[in-house]
């Protein structure tokens, strides 16, 4: 086989390789969610207050961020309290509340939670707000995932890098040996 056959099925090899990649990867479940926090409930008026809640929720420790901004035309409360009531949508378990301490941020009203799951399935989480000028609940479901891989984590987020590298390096030999050739 001459060298130019070799160019030939590589270049077939080259388009055939990401549909089949593609091919495979759809074969497996998606997972929800690996990474930063995320809005769950994002503007939503509860009592005096405007509020967006922030989650990661992990098996483990979840971690809420919940975001308070006045109502416009209407100044922000004093005393605020904030609380995370979970449970899980199957009811398998009591609703369980934590409360949420308040962060010392010097341009907005936030407060954080960290609040224990047990198991990977939809929870539905219930977000109070009581001030001395009235409260009030958001309600959302969310689905708790595990909180990595493990031990597999640094080589799945390695894997596009180590790829780059190696064409990156095959680009580069081959340019060398081109210019030897010359």
């Amino acid at each position: 086989m001459s060298i130019w056959n070799f160019r030939i099925i590589g270049l077939r090899i080259n388009r055939i390789l990401p549909a089949l990649w593609a091919l495979v990867m759809s074969l497996f479940p998606a997972h929800a969610h690996e990474g930063p926090p995320y809005p769950i409930i994002v503007d939503q008026a509860v009592g005096p207050c405007l509020m967006s809640v922030w989650a990661d929720p992990d098996v483990g420790i979840g971690t809420f961020f919940v975001i308070l901004e006045p109502l416009q035309g209407k100044a922000m409360p004093d005393h605020i309290k904030v609380d995370i009531a979970v449970q899980p949508v199957t009811g398998r378990l009591p609703e369980a509340r934590h409360p949420a301490v308040r962060e010392e941020l010097p341009d907005r009203v936030q407060f954080k939670a960290e609040v224990p799951f047990d198991a990977q399935e939809y929870w539905r989480v219930r977000v109070l707000l009581e001030t001395p000028q009235g409260g009030g609940e958001a309600v959302t479901d969310v689905e708790v995932t595990p909180p990595g891989y493990g031990s597999w984590d640094l080589i799945i987020y390695l894997f596009p890098f180590l790829l780059i590298g190696i064409l990156w390096l095959r680009a580069f030999f081959r340019k060398r040996s081109y210019h030897k050739a010359a």
